[in-house]
């Protein structure tokens, strides 16, 4: 017998019955928690592979939503967008946030209860300030040799 359908097609707790490598394109989109993290510029030092967060954010981010402005076509305006799949996510471990649901999944730990998937929805991952909602300043007000001074730990 299978799981019954909930909203979105997406079968109950289905990221915990499937591989991230097994999961179609609606289940691993729905993973994304809408933090915002991953569209932060991040530095990485040349030496010793260190990632460092800051709030500068890309040009797509919408800083309340917290989503990109434009996620379909987002790379007609930033080519080097990263698409995040379950054919390359081992690649991309190092800089993904802490609290993302694809590295949690991926390290085989439970995604947190203000998750949207556990809540039901979206808000909670705002709701507990895991965000980057109202936090942010865009790429175009800040100089590229100034991103040292938005230097941020990361919200969990």
């Amino acid at each position: 017998m299978s799981d019954p359908i909930v909203r979105n097609g997406l079968s109950p707790r289905f990221w915990e019955k499937k591989p991230l490598k097994k999961m179609n394109e609606a289940e691993w989109e729905a993973l994304c928690d809408g933090c915002g993290k991953c569209c932060l510029n991040k530095l990485e030092d040349d030496e010793s592979g260190e990632v460092a967060l800051t709030r500068v954010a890309c040009r797509l981010l919408d800083d309340a939503t917290c989503r990109c402005a434009h996620y379909e076509t987002r790379h007609q305006f930033v080519p080097d967008c990263i698409v995040l799949k379950p054919s390359n996510i081992d690649s991309h471990l190092y800089w993904m946030p802490q609290t993302c649901a694809y590295r949690l999944l991926y390290e085989g730990k439970p995604l947190a209860d203000w998750h949207p998937l556990i809540s039901g929805t979206a808000e909670t991952v705002h709701e507990a300030g895991v965000s980057m909602q109202g936090r942010t300043v865009s790429e175009f007000d800040v100089a590229d040799d100034d991103w040292e001074d938005h230097i941020i730990d990361e919200p969990v």
